[in-house]
């Protein structure tokens, strides 16, 4: 047993005063005289042992009260089991991402954890709460109530890895409990790393009574028609035993197509025609699961012609002009020494089509073309100049090294069909064809990922991307005296056609809120303008870097509401862009619950508080001594009125 006050234990020698009181307190008693003192006698003796046990007994009583008054307000305890970490602080990591928003028995996840919070914290309870997008520090439930009531699903995907960290960054003379709130949805064991000395991490597991779902994945454009873009719609149900649900497609809020999705098999990839016009909407369904990946907003503009350009010899470019039609593209060639530099910066996609050399001044003016969201393909000469070609991929980010020419013939095998270049382009995977072949070719080290390869399994044509502009290596040259290669209509006009788009001309316009992918919009900006994105319910500035006649946008985590937005400059509209969540929490099985193996497990929400401070709090037992000196006083009491 310990005690809050020591010191008041010093007033028990008070205890001697009773002691003292009883001894020295003398009583005469007065001697009356009767004729017959032999019944006096008795009557006598019987009234002093009454009265000195009456006195023992009230010393006694006396003694206690004071003792255990003077042990009240000590205020006796016993200590907590876990009394060391009492002064813990608190921090709560609450994850507020999609898939917090099935359905548990209490209804939504997050917000029976909220309501749980509300609820059940202390008001005078101190902690930090930490969610995707927000952090509240050294606070209490009172201070952040109307905060937690609007707390809203976030777009940014839980990440325990940063979250962590931020917590133990934040500066603090105790040591920290750390309660995790978490569904567990697509989350791996590693990202809280190992049990830490100074730390209680908790969990808390909230798990969804439905986990089957059905998302929309993706929207792509199949192919261009004459008069139709064909769409292709990607529809997942995660789970089993789903019926058919209808899915329909809007453009500026009207409805245009709409068909009943049959889930015979878990993936399903819908078709649509629309037509070749400007299109600024979405695709959506509706199931009883998660709602944030119901709906997919897309944008299609108007087809722009693509600018190519390809420089080399004219006898060696006469294959491209063929690919390259008027309908589609303004293509134009130039031979090496009539080069107009100037006009590189207005293409979209540059050749350099079996040059002999390239000099400096190209390499760096490619560099900046590529930086800008330019396509470049590299097909080297025979003869060429080994080391000017590996300046120039070193210039355009590396990862491709031309070595030593070698006269072998090689067969190319395999085509990476999963590849962005033929993702559209064959409707199955084929072993049978007639592949083309090469006489002689450059080895070549490459860390690139390979769209065509060799029989040996080495590199023909090898592709990279820094997000917004594509390059293509070959590595041999195509013309007929080297390769059969341009005798293989079904692989080179797809390969060519492909490596010349400009996917925000042809494509598309669908990003994903978080993706550090930029975008390049066509506008040229005076001084002081910006671009902002907007729509009816936000509006934002984004990242922007000025290109000669191209703005490279950069939007970080904007914006926070998935949507159908514009891209204006001053009030001027520019162009549709459309932004939608990352489809990472779409699976509500991918649940792993073996993350809090290695840690405590709180049963729920509610009973968090309850938990923490289960085996921490001291046993006060001040209060009983309290009842004990009334119940002596009582004691006393009765004495004095019954006892003789």
């Amino acid at each position: 047993m310990h005690f809050k006050h020591p010191e008041v234990l010093y007033f028990l020698f008070l205890l001697l005063l009773p002691i003292l009181v009883h001894l020295f307190q003398l009583r005469r008693f007065k001697t009356e005289l009767f004729t017959n003192v032999r019944f006096l006698k008795e009557l006598v003796v019987q009234t002093r042992k009454s009265s000195k046990l009456k006195k023992y007994l009230l010393l006694a009583t006396r003694l206690l009260l004071f003792a255990f008054l003077i042990l009240a307000f000590a205020q006796p305890f016993f200590e907590a089991k876990d009394h060391k970490n009492a002064n813990n602080e608190l921090y709560i990591i609450l994850d507020n991402s999609f898939s917090m928003q099935a359905k548990g028995k209490k209804g939504e996840l997050l917000k029976r954890a909220v309501q749980d919070l509300l609820e059940q914290a202390p008001e005078n309870t101190q902690f930090s709460l930490i969610t995707c997008t927000d952090n509240f520090w050294n606070t209490d439930i009172k201070s952040i109530q109307k905060e937690l009531q609007n707390l809203t699903y976030s777009a940014t995907p839980f990440q325990p890895e940063s979250l962590l960290a931020k917590v133990k960054a934040h500066p603090s003379a105790f040591k920290k409990d750390i309660v995790i709130i978490t569904d567990g949805v697509g989350l791996e064991s590693k990202s809280f790393g190992k049990p830490q000395p100074d730390e209680n991490v908790y969990f808390i597991l909230p798990e969804a009574e439905n986990t089957n779902n059905i998302a929309i994945d993706s929207v792509y454009l199949h192919q261009t028609l004459d008069q139709f873009y064909e769409i292709g719609v990607a529809v997942t149900a995660h789970g089993d035993d789903f019926k058919d649900i209808p899915l329909a497609i809007y453009n500026q809020g009207k409805l245009v197509a709409k068909t009943l999705v049959n889930f015979d098999q878990p993936k399903q990839q819908l078709k649509f025609n629309l037509p070749k016009e400007d299109f600024h909407g979405y695709v959506s369904l509706n199931d009883n699961a998660l709602e944030y990946d119901n709906t997919y907003y897309f944008s299609l503009s108007k087809p722009q012609k693509n600018n190519v350009l390809s420089i080399g010899d004219n006898n060696n470019a006469t294959f491209l002009g063929k690919i390259y039609t008027t309908d589609e593209f303004n293509y134009t060639h130039y031979e090496l020494r009539n080069l107009d530099y100037n006009a590189i910066e207005k293409q979209d996609a540059v050749i350099l089509n079996e040059l002999p050399d390239i000099p400096a001044s190209l390499q760096t003016t490619l560099k900046t073309f590529v930086a800008k969201g330019g396509n470049v393909v590299v097909i080297p000469a025979a003869n060429a100049n080994v080391s000017a070609l590996n300046a120039l991929t070193k210039a355009l980010g590396g990862g491709y090294t031309y070595g030593n020419w070698k006269t072998e013939e090689q067969l190319i095998s395999k085509i990476n069909f999963n590849h962005p270049l033929y993702s559209q382009v064959f409707e199955k995977k084929t072993d049978n064809f007639q592949y083309p072949k090469t006489k002689a070719s450059y080895r070549v080290q490459s860390s690139l990922p390979s769209v065509l390869e060799y029989n040996d399994q080495s590199p023909f044509l090898s592709a990279t991307t820094n997000g917004i502009a594509n390059i293509y290596y070959f590595a041999a040259p195509i013309d007929k005296d080297y390769s059969n290669f341009c005798n293989s209509p079904y692989l080179i006009v797809p390969t060519f056609y492909n490596m010349a788009l400009s996917a925000q001309k042809v494509g598309i316009n669908a990003l994903v809120i978080g993706d550090s992918k930029p975008f390049i919009t066509n506008s040229i900006l005076g001084k002081d303008e910006i671009v902002s994105i907007t729509n009816a319910n936000e509006s934002f500035i984004p990242v922007q870097q000025i290109m000669n006649q191209k703005v490279k946008l950069t939007f970080n985590d904007n914006p926070k509401t998935a949507g159908n937005y514009k891209v204006d400059r001053k009030g001027q509209f520019l162009e549709n862009l459309s932004f939608n969540y990352a489809r990472t929490e779409s699976n509500l099985n991918n649940r792993n619950t073996a993350i809090a193996d290695e840690f405590k497990e709180i049963d729920s929400t509610d009973h968090l508080f309850d938990t923490l401070q289960a085996d921490r709090n001291d046993t006060q037992i001040w209060k009983w001594f309290l009842l004990l000196t009334l119940l002596f006083a009582l004691v006393e009491i009765a004495i004095q009125k019954w006892v003789k």
